[in-house]
């Protein structure tokens, strides 16, 4: 299965009742309407719209 990194546009709140900021960078898996997100081991089910995909050739700073 295809895995990649994301980044939140939305607050969203994880299996473990954690809410987690925009900005917080997530582990995609899947592809469609919706997918898993995962922040360490806390599971995000993720719509198309919560979350943005980060290249992996992008640079901070």
């Amino acid at each position: 299965m295809s895995r990649r990194l994301g980044s939140l546009l939305v607050p969203v709140c994880g299996l473990s009742g954690t809410t987690y900021p925009v900005g917080t960078r997530v582990a995609i898996r899947g592809h469609g309407g919706s997918v898993d997100g995962f922040v360490d081991g806390d599971w995000l089910p993720l719509a198309w719209w919560e979350f943005a995909d980060i290249r992996e050739d992008s640079r901070e700073g």
